[in-house]
Formats: C-alpha cells, sequence, structure tokens
C-alpha cells in the first residue's frame, strides 16, 4: 500500500473530490478538486470565505502514481469555481452571476458510449435556490463542453454532483440530490436523458423523504441480474448514499450509508443494505466501483478518531459487506474525506480524497494505492 501528495501546498485549502468527479481508461485516470486559502482558527473547514476558490483537475498516467495538475479546462459561469459557493461569501460565489451568465441549452450532439467519453456535474449551492450544470468530454477531459444547464424539476433546489448510469449513445440517468421542501438538503432523486442531454425528466425518487437528509450519491450499474422471476441483461442499478438522522452534523448526529437497488433502470428502489452502519461525525460521502473480478468496492471516509479512510468489499452485489479494510488512519481531525475511487490497470485499488496531518495545517489531496485481495 502506497500513499501519495497529489496536490499540496503551504497556506493552500485542497478538498472534496467527491464534488467533482474521477474518470478512468485503463492507467490513465482524471480526478477534479477544489482550491481554496487556508485561515486558521475557522471551525471544522479552515479555509478563508473572503477569497475565491479555483476549481483544479489532475491526470495521472501511470494507475495514479503520479500526477498533473491544471486548472479545470472548461468555461464556468463568470470565470468562478464550481460546485464551491458554500466555502465563499456570497459575493465570490458563481451563484451570484448565473442570471448574467447562465448555463446553455445542451445541444444533445454527444455520443455517451464514445470510448473517451465523461461528464462532469457542477451546482451553485446545496440549499433551495441551488442551480446545477453539466458538462460533456469526448477527449479524456482534456477539454469540456459546456456549461449545459439542468432542470429544476419542480424541486427548491438541485445539487448535482457527477453520478450518471449511461445506457446508450443517447440515454442515461442522472442521479441529483433536491432541496428539500422546507429548504434544506435534500433527497436524492434520478432523472433519465433519451436524446443526449438535449432534455430531462424526472424518473423517480431513490428514498422516502428523510427527517435529516440523503444526499450525494454513488452508482453503479451490475453486468447482469438473475432474479427468481426475470433477467435483466443490462444489469441491476445499485446507489450508495451519504445519510445522516439530522441535519445539524455540529452535535454528531447518526450518520450512516445506505445501499438501493433497481431492476427497471430506476424507475423504483428498494433498499438493499447498509454497507457502513457508523459514518462517524457528520458523516461522509461514499465512492463505489465494480471491481475487474465483479465485486464491488466501497471507500468512505470515517470522521470520527483516528480519522481513516476505509474500503469494504461485497462478493454478492451489495447483500453483504465485509468489515472495513483501513486505506489510511491517522487524520489531523475530522476534516478528511470525500473521496473518488477507480482501478488501475493491474487491479490496484487508486482512492483519491482530502487529508490533513494536523488540525492547524493545510488540507492537501492524497492518493492510496493498494492491492485488492
Amino acid at each position: 500500500m502506497a500513499h501519495i501528495t497529489l496536490y499540496r501546498e503551504a497556506g493552500r485549502y485542497a478538498g472534496w473530490p467527491a464534488n467533482y468527479g474521477i474518470w478512468a481508461w485503463g492507467d490513465e485516470i482524471v480526478v477534479g478538486f477544489t482550491l481554496g486559502h487556508y485561515k486558521a482558527d475557522v471551525q471544522f473547514h479552515p479555509r478563508d470565505k473572503g477569497r475565491p476558490f479555483a476549481t483544479m483537475q489532475a491526470r495521472s498516467l501511470d494507475g495514479g502514481a503520479t500526477w498533473t495538475v491544471i486548472p479545470m479546462p472548461c468555461r464556468t459561469p463568470g470565470g468562478r469555481a464550481l460546485s464551491a459557493d458554500e466555502h465563499m461569501i456570497p459575493e465570490l460565489g458563481v451563484g451570484a452571476v448565473l442570471d448574467d451568465d447562465p448555463p446553455m441549452p445542451c445541444p444533445g450532439d454527444v455520443d455517451f458510449t464514445h470510448p473517451d467519453f465523461a461528464v462532469l456535474c457542477a451546482r451553485s449551492g446545496l440549499k433551495a435556490g441551488a442551480r446545477s450544470w453539466f458538462y460533456l468530454s469526448t477527449d479524456r477531459c482534456h477539454s469540456w463542453q459546456g456549461p449545459y444547464a439542468l432542470p429544476d424539476f419542480g424541486q427548491t433546489g438541485i445539487a448535482a454532483r457527477t453520478d450518471v448510469i449511461v445506457l446508450g449513445p443517447q440515454r442515461a440517468i442522472f442521479f441529483l440530490t433536491a432541496a428539500k421542501p422546507n429548504g434544506e438538503e435534500g433527497r436524492v432523486f434520478c432523472a433519465e436523458t433519451v436524446d443526449g442531454g438535449r432534455s430531462f425528466a424526472f424518473r423517480s425518487w431513490v428514498t422516502p423523504e428523510p427527517d435529516g437528509y440523503t444526499i450525494m450519491p454513488a452508482s453503479v450499474r451490475l453486468p447482469s441480474v438473475h432474479l427468481p422471476s426475470v433477467h435483466l441483461p443490462g444489469g441491476r442499478i445499485l446507489t450508495a448514499l451519504r445519510c445522516s438522522a439530522t441535519r445539524d452534523t455540529t452535535t454528531s448526529p447518526h450518520c450512516w450509508i445506505d445501499l438501493y437497488a433497481s431492476d427497471d433502470e430506476g424507475q423504483s428502489w428498494q433498499h438493499l443494505s447498509r454497507p457502513v452502519a457508523d459514518a462517524g461525525r457528520g458523516g461522509n460521502p461514499p465512492a463505489m466501483i465494480v471491481l475487474r473480478d465483479g465485486r464491488l468496492c466501497l471507500v468512505n471516509g470515517y470522521r470520527n478518531a483516528p480519522h481513516e479512510i476505509h474500503a469494504r468489499l461485497s462478493a454478492d452485489d451489495g447483500d453483504t459487506w465485509g468489515d472495513p479494510a483501513v486505506l489510511r488512519s491517522g487524520g489531523g481531525n475530522h476534516d478528511i474525506g470525500y473521496p473518488r475511487v477507480a482501478q488501475a490497470e493491474d487491479g490496484t485499488l487508486v482512492a483519491v480524497y482530502y487529508w490533513n496531518d494536523a488540525v492547524d495545517s493545510e488540507r492537501y489531496i492524497a492518493v492510496t494505492r493498494r492491492q485488492v485481495k
């Protein structure tokens, strides 16, 4: 097992890969994150909200061993950071410029099954009033087309993070988080496009409306499913969700990760299992992939001491899960995690997350590479 520093700079705050995405073609892996400025004596996330954030992109050509970092090569509304408004004063956020520089309609002329395809979702906020959009690439993230607007689906706000299941050249399911009727985040639903992103239709809620929240989905499509009454060659869809009993994370509520399954391409969902019964203080989002040997792998940050990154495996399509394997331990505090995960050509698990060595030090982007046994 090897720990690698992807990006670290004194005085900077690099974080939250889960808010952006990871895309992989064998040993070529691309991941996104956000970059701000460190500020001491700020509760929990010690970042300077009075200075702008920037959206970054990192690429590895050797299965995650080494990385090159550049600004995300896409046009952002007003030239502002994507998916980071909650970390800045309102005047600096992308939400402040959307009326003057809104995302455009998508022409729907991209093939979702192109071998070098990628999609990136972005948002202006988390609660009521949040607007979302997406980008498309057919050159392995060297350039992004967009921003293309997502509808509000009749909800009080839409907070999009990248989680998409491609079903065909023009057809895909986007997993999104809606603000609840009371304006708080949130509840996960899925929406379908059948015309390459030109239009979207609400498909279904993944969960009942929660007392707290169900947010930040991580979805996979299994190669096939055999049930007593049905065989679906296209495969069951699974989505893992970050869940909390209340919205107030400062009082350390019960936080966990649930897994839901759909056997009708997202029209209906049933609770399947609880891979993570305790995700620690405030919780942490899941990252999930289907390994080449067919097992599922779920990675998450554990925000209680000793502050760790965990990985769990399932050999029965998510019905049951093994004990967590510790990918990394000993973070400076609970300001860690938000992972994305990929698998390199030789089968090595590549987990990307943000990390800190001490409460009063900069936050940085780290990678753990581990052989899967």
